[in-house]
């Protein structure tokens, strides 16, 4: 009788069939939904329309520039406070770093009622704005991710390097933007795409905000709705795309940092 043993092959079986089933299974469903009719025939017509319709063009730069403008603030917050913490000498770093981790502990539709609880009190002021109210609940949502990278990457940077650079002349300023700030720039691209991506489709933010605003999630989950899966499959099937060269650049462009970053120390 042969005995089971338990190798590297064996023991990635169980993530094999998990990939098949729910990974490259549904994926092939929906290249052959995107590229067919109602009727199943082969058609290009879902894949022309998309870039003939300007509803479909018009959702997709619109989700674009939220999806960029949500980075940019959630960046401009998460860096100056993981810089902080990073460079901050308070012997319990980590209970101040759980404070901003600790949303995402909590449930999700508890987190945002919460907050269209206070969006409600600043009515007047803010559900006007359906651009500027989505922006407030894609930050609020995303921002943890956009600081743990970031702050990761900070307080594992060698401290003699800064020391260094004090030594040749390099006051604070000089340091930090020649030393500090390329070297943190892995995990600036790694927070940059767990923010920038999600953002895109995240839909339900905006619906439980009661946001008019129409992002690519938005239309996906329309098309579905109306039983028109081969439109909203070549949609989701473009977004995948869409998603897989931003990954492809943001990984080129923090291999080239690394390298940059290295040939400078040297």
């Amino acid at each position: 009788m042969r005995t089971f043993r338990f190798s590297r092959k064996n023991l990635s079986i169980p993530y094999v069939i998990f990939l098949a089933v729910f990974v490259v299974i549904p994926l092939f469903v929906l290249v052959y939904y995107a590229f067919t009719d109602r009727d199943g025939h082969v058609s290009l017509r879902n894949f022309i329309g998309f870039f003939t319709d300007p509803n479909t063009l018009g959702t997709l730069f619109y989700s674009i520039v939220i999806a960029l403008t949500t980075t940019l603030v959630c960046l401009a917050i998460a860096y100056p406070t993981a810089y902080i913490l990073a460079k901050s000498r308070v012997k319990r770093k980590s209970a101040m770093l759980l404070v901003f981790i600790l949303p995402m502990w909590i449930n999700f539709s508890l987190r945002i009622t919460a907050l269209k609880e206070i969006l409600t009190v600043l009515e007047e002021n803010i559900a006007y704005y359906p651009f500027l109210n989505a922006v407030i609940g894609m930050t609020y949502d995303f921002l943890p991710f956009m600081i743990l990278p970031i702050y990761t990457t900070i307080s594992r940077l060698d401290p003699s390097l800064i020391e260094a650079a004090k030594d040749l002349g390099a006051n604070d300023v000089d340091a930090f933007f020649k030393i500090t700030l390329p070297l943190s720039v892995p995990g600036i691209v790694s927070g940059v795409a767990m923010v920038f991506l999600p953002a895109m489709t995240n839909y339900v933010v905006l619906d439980m905000l009661y946001n008019s605003t129409y992002i690519m999630g938005s239309l996906i989950g329309s098309y579905f709705a109306a039983y028109n899966w081969n439109g909203g499959s070549l949609i989701a099937l473009i977004l995948l795309l869409l998603i897989c060269v931003f990954t492809y650049l943001t990984r080129n462009l923090e291999d080239e940092d690394q390298r940059a970053g290295g040939g400078a120390l040297l």
